[in-house]
């Protein structure tokens, strides 16, 4: 049976219909906003990571030129903090106690970037200058700056009324069972490691406009963000007003990953300074501001061990993680080590589990969501582990995998920390991984590379996720009188290509060109509710719910066309914008189909999936890099991708999803590293220090698909946004240490992998 693809519809490559405004300069971005009488912010932040201090005077910085207003914490007295609802049960079934963030902090900072002070003034720089004439007194005091050291007694504290450094305690699986697998075990791997610090510079930095609109009695806020409605929510709560008295609008946004999910104190900020002057107000964070306080990523010390028996079968997994939240408990930051660990088995049948782990406050940015939130860093202990498992039994990376994979038949297959994966052909997309990446060949590129003076490796990473959690994304449908289509749904583009996928949905069901279905989100007052972007949700819950939408519409529009055309419902056929008797001449086009209408709802197509359990990704990647010795250098010299994603919606947008989180997950690998020093001064605070992966740093990538349909999705889709950061980066990170294994017998070296630290780890090892 041949299986055609529609023109517009799930599986075609459609160009996106979004880049022609991006790439001819018109795509319009928050700082692009310029509303009448605008008015700019300026952050006055500390200069110190741990002090009280006392603001003496701003008389100066209120007279100076072109200011309007100097905000202070003592000002800010009626608006609550910024506050976390999903801190999870420690074990002894309480929930720790949060230290929230306050909107300006009131007597005292907790790391360099806290924000002390709000001016407003004509520009930026008159407001820059102005903040400089703040007179404040800083008492410094010693500051926990590093993760591993956050418990020692000789650390202070950042929070001394708590007693301790631990912000929460986190435990899963069966510690009996885990000692009793351990006890018989014939050999017991361990290895330690940092999971490296990220901060994930999207192209465009945070920005905001605060406007107060008198005779609405009500705020409009206009940010990039991930999804208008939940900062709608936790903005009227910060100033005890009702949802409707906040309208929270979001343009085009040049990138999210995680950081740009969240409430930001400059989105109060803003907003009470708006409310204040009677003019809109605008604050446009540029990129040092951007390495100083948004939400970084990852930050673990770990301690990984497994059980194994004479053949390498895997007995049992113990895990202890110490996790860096940061100063404050920032908006998901409790969760996101919590669902990193409900996935530490992996692709593999491991039934004995014991995961502990601590959350620490230091005196630095608050850690949360960032590309894959958990998972990653996940992924990356285990396929470290099982790699290192691998050369200490003896066996290769391939065979230690295959003889302990979760097989087929075992699906539906419970694991030790509870996740229900419903599929999964893992050894197939291994095996078609090693075929694409010439694995059996590598021996010859071994010798040739040698021959040059080189060492070389091969790396290999089998993952799973889980993503599109359970949940619902209604859409909202409806045909304009020209004909066209609209789309109502509350997620949010961050650069995905979401105006392009979701119209194929439609178009499918329309059978419409593509051009003509338009993509509305980021405004809560065209839509009530949504639940924004994040956790490879838009396409698996809304993109189920936007077809459905165009079948309701499909059928009002076939009814209409009917009742105009004189004929049954079922006779009649979509084509082109038109409804057409099946076999004939007789039709008549969208646009008379809706002036025809007699009632709005007949015009409006309505459509919502609800999930009940997430997806489950899954996928190998293999690295194969050639290192210079002389110098440390690393290249990529191949680079493969074998993923199961269920059902492929659009193969352009995929693999462009998938190369991008690639190459963030190789950043991380090799290049990038977040460092405070001992006095909590971020020392990596630009990209001359801090080194996101460049073109020349990665290469062209082989990617391809083998797909399982999912079970738990209505259309078998399966998450795929975040899904690159998840397999990369222990693949780059294992072929890097396979080469320094082979040449060298070094055991381990920490990420990033950089030159400098290539190099001298193997100085080390030849003395």
């Amino acid at each position: 049976m041949t299986v055609v693809t529609p023109k517009f519809g799930m599986g075609a490559s459609v160009l996106r219909v979004e880049d022609r405004a991006f790439i001819t300069g018109a795509g319009r971005y928050t700082d692009d906003i310029v509303p009448e009488g605008l008015l700019h912010g300026y952050v006055l932040r500390s200069p110190t990571a741990k002090a009280a201090f006392n603001i003496t005077t701003v008389e100066a910085a209120k007279s100076a030129p072109g200011v309007h207003l100097v905000l202070t914490g003592a000002d800010l007295a009626h608006l609550g903090d910024l506050k976390s609802g999903v801190m999870q049960p420690q074990p002894d079934g309480t929930r720790a106690p949060t230290r929230d963030i306050p909107i300006l902090c009131r007597d005292r900072v907790n790391y360099v970037g806290d924000a002390v002070a709000f001016v407003v003034a004509d520009s930026r720089a008159l407001a820059q200058d102005a903040a400089e004439l703040i007179e404040i007194d800083y008492d410094s005091e010693n500051a926990a700056g590093a993760t591993a050291t956050a418990l020692d007694p000789e650390t202070p504290l950042v929070w001394p009324e708590l007693g301790s450094n631990r912000a929460f305690s986190y435990h899963m699986g069966d510690k009996a069972k885990s000692d009793a697998a351990f006890a018989k075990a014939a050999k017991v791997t361990r290895i330690d490691f940092v999971n490296n610090r990220l901060v994930c510079n999207y192209m465009e930095p945070r920005s905001a406009i605060g406007e107060w609109k008198a005779d609405e009695n009500r705020f409009v806020l206009t940010t990039g963000s991930q999804g208008v409605h939940s900062m709608q929510y936790i903005l009227a709560n910060l100033f005890g007003i009702e949802k409707s008295q906040l309208r929270v609008i979001t343009p085009d946004v040049g990138g999210g990953f995680g950081p740009k999910s969240f409430v930001y104190r400059e989105h109060a900020l803003v907003l009470e300074a708006a409310k204040r002057l009677g003019r809109p107000v605008k604050w446009a964070g540029d990129r040092t501001e951007h390495f100083l306080t948004d939400a970084q990523g990852r930050d673990n010390v770990v301690t990984a061990e497994m059980a194994m028996d004479k053949d390498g079968r895997f007995l049992g997994l113990r895990v202890n993680l110490l996790a860096n939240i940061g100063a404050y408990i920032s908006q998901y930051g409790p969760f996101i080590p919590y669902v990193g660990i409900t996935m530490s088995t992996g692709v593999y049948d491991i039934e004995a589990l014991n995961v502990s782990v601590t959350g620490l406050y230091t005196n630095t940015c608050p850690v949360d969501a960032y590309r894959g939130a958990g998972r990653p860093e996940a992924a990356f202990l285990l396929e470290k582990l099982v790699s290192v498992c691998a050369n200490e039994m003896g066996l290769s990376s391939d065979e230690i995998r295959r003889r302990n994979f979760i097989r087929p038949e075992q699906m539906p297959y419970r694991t030790a920390t509870g996740r229900l994966y419903d599929t999964g052909e893992f050894e197939g997309h291994m095996n078609a991984a090693i075929e694409r990446a010439g694995w059996k060949t590598f021996p010859k590129r071994l010798d040739q590379s040698k021959a040059n003076g080189k060492v070389r490796g091969i790396g290999m990473a089998t993952y799973i996720e889980a993503c599109a959690f359970p949940g619902s994304e209604p859409a909202f449908v409806e045909l304009n009188r020209d004909g066209t289509v609209t789309l109502k749904i509350g997620t949010q583009t961050n650069g995905q290509g979401h105006a392009t996928a979701y119209a194929q949905f439609i178009s499918e069901k329309l059978n419409l060109d593509i051009d003509k279905i338009h993509v509305r989100q980021g405004d809560t007052d065209e839509l009530k509710a949504g639940g924004g972007t994040g956790g490879s949700r838009s396409i698996p819950l809304g993109g189920v719910s936007a077809a459905r939408a165009g079948e309701d519409l499909a059928e009002k529009i076939k009814r209409i066309a009917a009742d105009e055309l004189e004929a049954s419902a079922g006779d009649i056929e979509l084509s082109d914008g038109v409804a057409r008797i099946v076999g004939t001449d007789r039709a008549i086009d969208f646009s008379a189909i809706a002036k025809a209408a007699k009632k709005p709802d007949d015009l409006k197509g309505f459509g919502e999936f609800l999930q009940d359990e997430c997806t489950y990704p899954n996928g190998t990647h293999i690295c194969e890099v050639e290192i210079d010795p002389e110098t440390g250098a690393t290249e990529i010299v191949g680079y493969t991708i074998v993923d199961d994603f269920g059902v492929t919606v659009n193969p352009i947008l995929l693999a462009g999803q998938v190369h991008g989180g690639v190459v963030q997950g190789i950043g991380q690998a090799l290049t990038e590293n977040t460092v405070y020093g001992e006095d909590g001064q971020l020392l990596t605070a630009s990209f001359m220090d801090y080194a996101v992966p460049r073109a020349d740093d990665v290469p062209s990538f082989h990617f391809e698909t083998r797909n399982v349909p999912s079970t738990t999705n209505a259309l078998g889709i399966k998450g795929a946004g975040e899904a690159g950061t998840i397999g990369s980066t222990p693949a780059a990170l294992n072929a890097v240490a396979d080469a320094l294994y082979r040449a060298y017998g070094i055991g381990h070296i920490e990420m990033p992998a950089t030159p400098a630290r290539i190099w001298a780890t193997i100085q080390e090892s030849i003395g």
